[in-house]
């Protein structure tokens, strides 16, 4: 570390904190900084480590499309990097497909499997509104300003506080990505699907979801759960997409309950 090596490309990659390695997976172009609510929290029970996916932050930017199984190899980089054989894994959307990935293709790597605001992609999944789609697919012609604030209706939830929302933009904004990059990553998520396989994951599963997400519908947290054998699902009311920013301390009291092995939480659903 700072970086693995994935093939060709580059991963940044850093940690912090002691005990058991605890690995963060953040979703479509956003960089490791977005973990900034959380690294803080879990870094006082766990060794900590984080990356940037490829095409964001400080990892390389390869030409061309990505894919969701490429991406598990370069998170497998990391944890070789590390010296780590296993982790706990938490993916936050596009990192959510990426961490059920990685706990498909490398199973004997994955201790308890956290799986926040995202779906099993394909044909299978509930897709967003077209109009959400379209402003995804309108980003990576934005300058870092616009493309910041044009998610924010269908990523946070009504209730939260703008002050909040604008801590996080200004990491958006700063860390804001190459249009080939994120581009390379859109591919990835709309090439992938994971349903015909989710009965193979065998690490205990967490599933946790805002129920006003605008981006990723609710639905799909419930299409996992059925799928996961012995999943759970948490459904956090008054929390969209950003859910760690919508709703810090349930968030993250649901995560570290269910690492430590305990049971926590009336938000099930």
């Amino acid at each position: 570390m700072p970086y693995a090596i994935s093939g060709e490309t580059r991963i940044y990659c850093e940690e912090s904190g002691t005990g058991a390695p605890l690995l963060l997976i953040m979703g479509l172009g956003y960089s490791h900084e977005m973990w900034h609510r959380t690294r803080p929290v879990v870094s006082a029970h766990y060794r900590t480590i984080l990356f940037d996916n490829r095409g964001v932050g400080k990892s390389d930017v390869p030409l061309g499309s990505y894919s969701i199984s490429q991406m598990a190899d370069d998170t497998a980089a990391v944890l070789d990097a590390a010296g780590v054989a296993n982790a706990h894994v938490f993916g936050l959307s596009m990192g959510g497909m990426i961490a059920q990935e990685f706990a498909l293709k490398y199973p004997e790597r994955v201790n308890r499997l956290v799986l926040g605001c995202t779906a099993c992609g394909g044909r299978n999944a509930i897709p967003a509104a077209q109009t959400v789609v379209d402003v995804v697919m309108a980003r990576a012609r934005m300058t870092p300003e616009e493309g910041a604030e044009a998610m924010v209706p269908y990523i946070y939830d009504r209730s939260t506080p703008r002050e909040r929302i604008e801590e996080d933009l200004t990491i958006r904004r700063r860390t804001y990505p190459e249009a080939a990059g994120y581009m390379g990553q859109v591919q990835a998520i709309f090439a992938w699907t994971s349903f015909d396989r989710l009965k193979r994951i065998g690490a205990p599963t967490l599933i946790i979801h805002g129920d006003t997400d605008q981006l990723v519908p609710p639905e799909n947290a419930r299409i996992l759960v059925q799928t996961i054998v012995g999943s759970r699902l948490v459904m956090l009311p008054h929390a969209s997409h950003i859910f760690v920013t919508d709703q810090t301390a349930a968030s993250h009291r649901e995560v570290l309950a269910f690492l430590s092995g305990e049971k926590s939480a009336d938000h099930v659903r």
